[in-house]
């Protein structure tokens, strides 16, 4: 379904449902003021260390806060504009004093009016973009308001097999920077009878490949922010398709497409398992290679580009918002200071090995200092993010649907991307 649909359907849903069960109950479950006008109701859906995290957040918050107690709940959040608990929640007037939030999702929602601006309390608290990567800040703005502290970040680098390198006579020192270079590795990296691969170099769209990394290194770009230009179609966009269609089309999309279907993530990724010597890849992904390769010998680089230089990554994260109508909306912003502080930044991150989006948090941690984490780091300052609007779900899923046509000869790139444009262009005009 289109998501652009589906969020302001579901909107208009959940608003007439409240009413007929307002009316059936005064027992929903609440956010807000349940436990106590010093309770702060906090929603969020981390699990594993990332759960373990924020209850560490949360206890060192109670202890220099001791008239604050923080009420954490976990409900699960579909993402992509899907977290239909949380939308109820807020249209019936009965919302959690605290949600953890994709910051993808911010700007949609403080478009419809479902969270609550920060910018006075912000400046008051002398809390501003300074603090952080720009990028960050940029996704939980809109139209000159602060709705969300940003709290995790991430980037993307190309995960290499460095003992594979050296099989085929490739320096694992010296890994490609180039898109020429990148070519000349997977071709030789790859080992393939008839239409079966045994191992393959490199497959662009695979793991987080995702075409919005790909336009940026090729120098496009997907987003006017000054006129509100959608430019999906951008020359440097559509190089960049071209170039992926032509892999595809080089090694066999179908073949491809037999191979990836039949992997899978954690001890079954095939870069773990050695099948795939290249892949695009987050820092999260570090974790999994620990866990199931503990000896794998891998290096991670930039993402080639065209001329080998102007690498671009980009970086998604979350954040913590007030939704609105929040009951406790002053011990909210506390909460909320503290948990985007260097302070909580770091409790958080030493656990869950989440990036802070703090520079400083990362050189603490040392971040910095990792062979490996330092690649992530280090690129960080000059990352891209999706573009801050309304209609971000519907352009990340064009955009994969653009590669998904062009890779199978559905059109042509730049017919595709074309499409796209027109696609979000009318999408944000409604």
């Amino acid at each position: 379904m289109n998501n652009s649909i589906f969020h302001k359907s579901m909107v208009g849903f959940c608003l007439a449902i409240v009413l007929v069960l307002a009316a059936c109950s005064s027992d929903e479950e609440s956010g807000g003021d349940a436990g106590g006008e010093n309770t702060v109701q906090f929603w969020h859906s981390m699990t594993d260390t990332s759960g373990e995290a924020v209850e560490y957040v949360i206890e060192v918050f109670e202890e220099e806060n001791p008239d604050i107690n923080i009420e954490a709940t976990y409900v699960a959040n579909q993402g992509e504009g899907q977290n239909e608990k949380l939308l109820t929640a807020i249209a019936g007037g009965n919302p959690p004093d605290v949600a953890y939030f994709d910051r993808f999702e911010v700007a949609a929602w403080a478009a419809q009016g479902s969270l609550e601006p920060l910018t006075e309390m912000a400046e008051e608290d002398g809390i501003s973009q300074d603090n952080y990567y720009d990028f960050a800040w940029e996704e939980v703005s809109y139209e000159g308001d602060l709705y969300g502290i940003p709290t995790t970040t991430d980037s993307r680098l190309l995960f290499y097999n460095k003992d594979h390198f050296e099989e085929v006579g490739l320096d694992p020192e010296n890994p490609p920077t180039t898109i020429e270079e990148l070519e000349e590795a997977a071709e030789k990296l790859t080992i393939k009878e008839g239409n079966r691969f045994e191992r393959i170099g490199f497959i662009p769209w695979f793991g987080q490949g995702w075409f919005y990394g790909w336009g940026w290194s090729f120098g496009g770009d997907f987003y006017d922010v000054e006129t509100g230009e959608v430019t999906a179609d951008d020359p440097k966009n559509v190089e960049a398709l071209e170039w992926i269609t032509e892999f595809g089309q080089k090694y066999g999309v179908e073949d491809i497409a037999g191979f990836t279907d039949s992997q899978g993530s954690g001890a079954m990724d095939p870069f773990v398992s050695g099948q795939i010597s290249m892949k695009i890849d987050g820092n999260f992904g570090v974790a999994a290679l620990e866990k199931f390769a503990p000896d794998l010998n891998y290096g991670v680089t930039p993402i080639p580009t065209p001329t080998g230089d102007n690498f671009k990554t980009w970086s998604g994260g979350w954040s913590v918002v007030i939704p609105k109508g929040a009951n406790n909306q002053e011990g909210a912003w506390e909460f909320l200071k503290f948990f985007g502080s260097e302070e909580g930044q770091r409790i958080f991150s030493e656990t869950s090995r989440d990036f802070s989006v703090i520079e400083s948090v990362n050189q603490s941690l040392g971040y910095d200092e990792d062979p490996i984490f330092s690649e992530f780091i280090n690129i960080l300052p000059d990352s891209n993010s999706r573009p801050v609007m309304t209609e971000g779900s519907l352009y990340w899923n064009a955009l994969a649907d653009a590669v998904e046509a062009s890779t199978r000869g559905n059109g042509t790139p730049k017919e595709n991307l074309e499409e796209v444009t027109q696609q979000v262009t009318e999408a944000l005009g409604e």
